[in-house]
C-alpha cells in the first residue's frame, strides 16, 4: 500500500456561520474556520442569507445565491480571502 495516497475528502458536508466565521465541515471530518472579515459579501450578509448556502462544483464549493458568493474548499483550504477583502 502506497502510504503517500490522498486519504482526504475535501467535499462539502456541512456550512454555518457564527457572529465571526465561516465555518464548513468536509465530508473527511475535518472542519475549516475562517474570519467572516475575509468575504465583504458573507459579512454584511444577514444570518438568513448567510444560512441559504448550496453545494457547487461537485461540492468542493460553496454558493450563496442571494448574495451571490462563492468559494471553493481549495481556496479555503489554502487561506484565501476574497479578492476585495481588506
Amino acid at each position: 500500500m502506497n502510504i503517500s495516497a490522498k486519504l482526504t475528502d475535501e467535499r462539502v458536508l456541512d456550512v454555518r456561520c457564527d457572529e465571526h466565521s465561516l465555518i464548513v465541515d468536509l465530508m473527511d471530518g475535518r472542519t475549516i474556520s475562517a474570519p467572516l472579515a475575509w468575504y465583504p459579501r458573507l459579512l454584511h450578509a444577514t444570518p438568513q442569507q448567510r444560512a441559504n448556502w448550496e453545494r457547487a462544483g461537485a461540492g468542493y464549493g460553496i454558493h450563496w445565491p442571494e448574495i451571490d458568493e462563492d468559494l471553493s474548499t481549495d481556496g479555503l483550504l489554502r487561506g484565501a480571502r476574497a479578492p476585495n477583502a481588506a
